[in-house]
């Protein structure tokens, strides 16, 4: 059992533990809306959509997450606008938004005086490195995102698959798939801060799509993409640390594989 216990005496692989849970619980949450609804190009949008908010908070010499979190709300709202004013669907909207926001913050970059590692870990992010203060802010922002959602699932199910009914009976529909975009963004501000963009990606989309293959409610879903990212994440972590791999993108491997092996096996049915 020394293989099991040996890197739990590094206070920094327990917080890596502890990250990668709440993470995955935190992206099993809203995972699920995103497979379900077809925004699985998102979370990668997302990621790069608060970057110009990122750059700001950088040359300002501000809190780099309140900037991340201001220029994914911007994000949410702008994609909502662009979808009902122009009649595009709504992965057209994220694409246009996603690239005008990325490109600024490219431009507002090629201005300032010099990049630091400060602005770049943000960016990457680093299991490894996660602080007692990074967790009891996934473990805030867990509770907030998931009260929220619990608390208008039912609005939400109906304006997401049969939004001329919700009409019907007075649902805002609108004000709800904002309020899902920013909570999206919201989750993966938060995440990609904590283990970066690929990890961040996978936990929201890999492990809600194996879910999606195994499950056949929504609660079940959440469930089982919560319980999956879990596993995937602590054996992703034992192995980086014994094969000396990077962390992240060895958790994506072991993400990648649970859901071909659940591919495999639904097949075969």
């Amino acid at each position: 059992m020394d293989w099991l216990t040996d890197p739990l005496q590094f206070d920094f692989f327990q917080r890596a533990l502890a990250a990668v849970v709440l993470v995955s619980v935190l992206c099993a949450l809203v995972g699920a809306w995103v497979v379900l609804r077809g925004l699985s190009y998102i979370g990668d949008a997302m990621s790069h959509a608060v970057f110009p908010g990122i750059v700001a908070a950088f040359l300002m010499k501000g809190n780099l997450l309140v900037g991340a979190l201001i220029a994914a709300v911007l994000t949410a709202l702008g994609i909502g606008l662009v979808s009902q004013r122009s009649g595009l669907k709504q992965d057209s909207a994220i694409g246009i938004v996603f690239v005008g926001m990325f490109a600024l913050g490219i431009v507002m970059l090629s201005r300032a005086p010099s990049f630091t590692t400060d602005l770049s870990n943000f960016l990457i992010g680093n299991p490894l490195g996660v602080t007692p203060t990074d967790l009891w802010s996934a473990l805030l922002v867990t509770a907030l995102v998931g009260g929220l959602l619990t608390a208008i699932q039912k609005e939400l199910l109906l304006a997401s698959f049969d939004p001329t009914e919700a009409r019907a009976i007075g649902l805002p529909v609108r004000p709800l798939e904002s309020l899902l975009l920013i909570l999206i963004g919201l989750v993966v501000v938060l995440t990609v801060q904590l283990v970066g963009t690929t990890l961040s990606v996978s936990l929201l989309i890999t492990s809600s799509a194996t879910a999606r293959l195994l499950a056949r409610n929504l609660k079940k879903m959440i469930l089982t993409a919560a319980l999956l990212g879990v596993v995937g994440g602590i054996t992703g972590l034992y192995l980086s640390y014994f094969m000396n791999t990077a962390p992240g993108a060895t958790i994506v491997l072991v993400n990648t594989a649970l859901f071909l092996l659940a591919l495999f096996f639904r097949r075969r049915e």
